[in-house]
């Protein structure tokens, strides 16, 4: 079996290498580890629990952001680094600035209302954002960040309707008064983050749960109101 992996020094792409192990049937990780260990030990990637739990070893196969520890692999496949990060060196890559917009967003619990009882309904309706694995796959596949690298991005937004829907939260206003500018408004809603997410976790639907939380508090949608500028109460424009 023969794959392509993509090999970065620093900042500079360099040509793609191909290796060719023996092997079927395995993961990406294992045919990684096969090569660094009996071909080419200066490879570089991020593994860690093997499990699929901890998400450090999230790159990209044939334009697919994947797990390696999960992926099998397939003869021709094409490896590389997660996208809109920093590549430190081959197939790692600096996650700072993904995990900054948890920061910006606020995504962590502020303050927790006390002698609140939660009922089976309030435990189980953010269990699936809790289970984020802080991947960056949905970070990696996002379009917005092409045209605005400021977005809080699918990433953090997720984050923030965890706590957000949290009956125990007792600042939740504060999380959506933050995610107004880059944020909820700036998403396309292409629905990639939920394709990509290995957790089965729909960013789009945690979003579009935010849109409504947001008009529900007096915010709006700034592109809309955009639109109708120079419009008369008719829509007909005004002159």
């Amino acid at each position: 079996m023969k794959i392509k992996i993509a090999r970065y020094m620093s900042k500079t792409k360099e040509t793609a290498l191909e290796y060719e192990v023996d092997l079927s049937d395995v993961t990406l990780l294992e045919v990684l580890n096969e090569i660094k260990t009996k071909q080419d030990a200066t490879l570089s990637y991020s593994s860690g629990c093997r499990s699929s739990i901890c998400g450090s070893c999230s790159m990209r196969v044939n334009d697919r952001e994947v797990l390696a520890c999960a992926y099998k692999v397939q003869d021709g496949d094409f490896i590389e680094p997660m996208k809109n990060s920093a590549v430190i060196r081959d197939l790692v890559v600096d996650m700072d600035r993904a995990y900054e917009f948890n920061a910006k967003a606020k995504a962590w619990q502020n303050s927790i209302k006390k002698g609140l009882n939660l009922s089976e309904e309030n435990q189980t309706i953010n269990e699936l954002q809790s289970d984020c694995i802080l991947c960056g796959s949905c970070y990696s596949v996002c379009p917005v960040y092409a045209v605005n690298d400021e977005f809080l991005g699918p990433f953090a937004l997720t984050r923030v309707w965890r706590y957000v829907s949290d009956k125990r939260e007792n600042e939740p206003q504060s999380k959506i008064d933050t995610i107004q500018t880059n944020g909820v408004w700036d998403c396309t809603l292409c629905n990639e983050c939920t394709l990509v997410c290995p957790q089965g976790i729909s960013s789009k639907a945690d979003i579009e749960k935010l849109r409504m939380r947001s008009m529900a508090s007096g915010h709006s949608d700034p592109s809309f109101a955009t639109s109708f500028q120079g419009a008369s109460f008719d829509g007909s424009p005004s002159f």
